[in-house]
C-alpha cells in the first residue's frame, strides 16, 4: 500500500496532467473545427471543452477530498470524488445531446466537409495525447483507486473511440463521402451519453453508502472467523468513502473472557481484515455469545 504522500502526489499528477490535455486539446480542435466545419469535429471540440471543465472540477475535488479528517467530517472528505463523478456524468450527457443535434441539423441540411487533411492531423495527434494521459491515469488508479480519477478516465477511453471515429469521418470526407460524417456525431453522441450514464451510476453508489461486493464481505467474515477464540461473526457492515473502506461487525465471543482479552482479540480480526484489504478501516464490537444466542432464540419465537 502506498504512502499518504505518495497517494496526494499521484492525485494531484493525474489531476493536473488532465486538465493540460484538456486545454490543449481544446485549441487544436477550436481550430480544425474552424477550416473544416465538421460535425464530427464539433463533436469531438464539444467533449474537450467539458472534458476541460470537469477536469478542473477533479482537481478541486481532489484538492478537497485529500484533506484530512476534522470535528465537522469525522470519516474524511473523499466522497467530493463521487460528487466530481456525479457532475462528470451531468456534462457529459449535456455534450452527448448537443452533438446529436448538432448532427440532426446537418442530416437536414448538407454541407461538404472543408479542409479534411488538416482535422486528420489535429486528431491523430489528439489520439497519441489521450493515450499518453490514460497511461498516467491507469497508474495512478491502480495504486490510489480514485473514483474521481476512474471517472475521468473512462470518460477519455470513450474519448479514444470518439477520436478513432471522427478520424474515419473525415478520411471518408476526404474522399467525397461527406454524409458519412452527421451519422457519426450521432453514433459518438450515443456512446457519450452511455459513458454519462456509467459514471453516474458508479458515483451514485458511492454515495448512498453502497456495500462492497458480497464476495468481499464474506472473505472479510472468514478471516475475522479465523482468529483463535472467535466463535461467530455477524452484523458485517460496508461502505466506501474516496480511496476508504468502512467496514463495521460483531463478534461472538465466550462471554467469561475478561475485558482486555476480548479487546485483544477483536484487535487480531480488524488487523486480519485490515491486511488482507489495507484501504479498509474496521471497527469490531465484541458481543458474548450467550447473548447472541439469547437474542436469536427471542426472534424466532
Amino acid at each position: 500500500m502506498i504512502s499518504s504522500v505518495e497517494h496526494a502526489r499521484l492525485l494531484r499528477l493525474a489531476t493536473r496532467a488532465s486538465v493540460a490535455v484538456a486545454c490543449t486539446l481544446i485549441v487544436a480542435k477550436a481550430i480544425a473545427w474552424w477550416l473544416s466545419g465538421s460535425v464530427s469535429m464539433l463533436a469531438g471540440l464539444t467533449d474537450s471543452a467539458l472534458d476541460g471543465v470537469t477536469s478542473l472540477l477533479n482537481l478541486l475535488a481532489v484538492h478537497y477530498a485529500l484533506r484530512p479528517a476534522d470535528d465537522d467530517h469525522r470519516y474524511g472528505h473523499g466522497k467530493a470524488e463521487s460528487l466530481a463523478g456525479m457532475a462528470q456524468a451531468l456534462f457529459i450527457g449535456g455534450s452527448a445531446v448537443l452533438i446529436a443535434l448538432q448532427a440532426w441539423d446537418r442530416l437536414k441540411h448538407p454541407e461538404p466537409v472543408g479542409a479534411p487533411w488538416i482535422s486528420i492531423g489535429v486528431i491523430v495527434f489528439s489520439l497519441g495525447l489521450t493515450l499518453a494521459l490514460l497511461m498516467v491515469q491507469h497508474r495512478v488508479v491502480k495504486a490510489t483507486g480514485s473514483n474521481a480519477v476512474r471517472a475521468d478516465s473512462l470518460h477519455y477511453r470513450s474519448d479514444l473511440l470518439l477520436n478513432g471515429s471522427i478520424l474515419v469521418a473525415l478520411v471518408l470526407a476526404g474522399f467525397g463521402w461527406h454524409q458519412v460524417d452527421p451519422w457519426f456525431g450521432l453514433g459518438i453522441a450515443a456512446y457519450i451519453f452511455w459513458s454519462a450514464v456509467t459514471i453516474a451510476r458508479e458515483s451514485f453508489a458511492v454515495l448512498m453508502d453502497e456495500e462492497l461486493p458480497p464476495d468481499v464481505s464474506q472473505h472479510m467474515l472468514e478471516l475475522a472467523c479465523g482468529v483463535p477464540g472467535v466463535l461467530g461473526a455477524h452484523d458485517l457492515r460496508t461502505r466506501i468513502s474516496g480511496n476508504q473502506w468502512f467496514v463495521q461487525l460483531h463478534l461472538e465471543l465466550p462471554g467469561e473472557l475478561t475485558l482486555s482479552v476480548a479487546h485483544g482479540i477483536s484487535d487480531q480480526a480488524a488487523d486480519a481484515i485490515h491486511a488482507a484489504y489495507p484501504r479498509a478501516e474496521v471497527l469490531v464490537h465484541a458481543d458474548p455469545q450467550e447473548v447472541v444466542k439469547a437474542g436469536a432464540q427471542n426472534v424466532t419465537r
